[in-house]
């Protein structure tokens, strides 16, 4: 996002000093505490604990690139806890709104994934009998891990998630009133159409990928990863394909204008929460590929490593298209205010 989204003056409806209200402070405290369980095990394996992680387990055998790993995990949620108090303090509202919006935007794509694939893991595995595990493989982490851990995401998801609902409709609300055929043509041109273009092109290798393998297809993937398939996987699968639906229809939606019936919040709700979930997965992906994996069975392909790159653009290209409707609308609330 760009400065100018910030109004000439802070909203009279922003929390003040001593007037934030009951529902923003329980929503800062389930953010703060919710990150505490994940911090802590993350903190225990940097320290040398095996505490959560079986004997035989993938996580292990390089020790160094587990520390790695824990070490930028451990920075990631803790930038919850500090958006959680960028959101809910008055010198918040003084923030510039790309330093704010970017992490919002990251944090977004990494929760909501989880959010929603944990909960519809538990639904499937509960019709296929419990199993967690492909059989000949060690148990990555014990089961109890996943769910203290994937629990604080979902909450961590919630409370943020609604802190920033609160504070964005507190200072850029005007940005996103009305509906779609309300919107002034300068808002969304050609630019906009050339991007949604662009993504809707890009997402398909990814979208069939994770499509075929969210039904069973194993080609693509490398021996390991087929090997290790469960009820999860295909779920996960499913998942991917979602958000990336939900992207490229966002896209879609806002730069041609389409659903014109819509509230203007619709399409940019889809295109920040799909670009977010897409190009955060597929970067994080990207970047695990990129590791030392001694076993060349779970090596990524090819194919699996350009599915994960292809959805990375895909977010990129959906989020630019977000980044210019608020610049523009935003520039012409300004002239119309001058």
């Amino acid at each position: 996002m760009t400065q100018s989204l910030a109004p000439a003056a802070a909203p009279t409806s922003a929390p003040g000093p001593s007037g934030l209200s009951r529902p923003r402070r329980v929503l800062r405290a389930v953010a703060v505490l919710s990150c505490l369980p994940y911090l802590g095990l993350k903190a225990a394996w940097i320290a040398g604990s095996h505490v959560g992680i079986p004997e035989g387990s993938a996580l292990l055998d390089d020790r160094v690139g587990m520390a790695v790993i824990n070490g930028l995990s451990v920075l990631l949620d803790s930038a919850v806890i500090v958006l959680a108090l960028v959101l809910t303090r008055p010198w918040g509202l003084k923030v510039p709104a790309w330093l704010l919006a970017f992490p919002v935007w990251v944090a977004t794509g990494l929760l909501a994934p989880i959010m929603t694939g944990f909960p519809a893991q538990l639904v499937v595995k509960a019709f296929d009998g419990g199993r967690t595990s492909s059989p000949g493989r060690e148990a990555f982490l014990y089961e109890w891990v996943f769910t203290v851990v994937y629990t604080g995401f979902i909450l961590q998801g919630i409370a943020l998630g609604a802190l920033f609902v609160l504070y964005a409709r507190d200072r850029w609300g005007h940005l996103w009133r009305g509906r779609v055929w309300e919107l002034p043509v300068g808002v969304v041109g050609p630019a906009h159409r050339a991007l949604a273009v662009a993504a809707a092109v890009l997402a398909l290798l990814p979208l069939t990928v994770h499509l075929l393998w969210a039904c069973g297809v194993t080609a693509g993937l490398s021996e390991g990863r087929a090997a290790d398939r469960t009820a999860d996987f295909h779920v996960l699968e499913a998942v991917y394909v979602m958000f990336l639906v939900a992207a490229v229809a966002g896209g879609f939606l806002l730069a041609f204008r389409r659903g014109r019936a819509l509230p203007v919040a619709v399409p940019l709700g889809l295109a920040w929460v799909g670009s977010g979930a897409v190009a955060c997965w597929g970067g994080w992906l990207t970047l695990a590929s990129l590791g030392g994996v001694e076993d060349l069975a779970d090596r990524p392909t090819p194919l699996m490593s350009l599915a994960y790159a292809g959805q990375m653009l895909v977010g990129f290209l959906v989020a630019a298209i977000g980044v210019y409707y608020f610049a523009e609308r935003s520039a012409r609330a300004a002239r119309r205010a001058a």
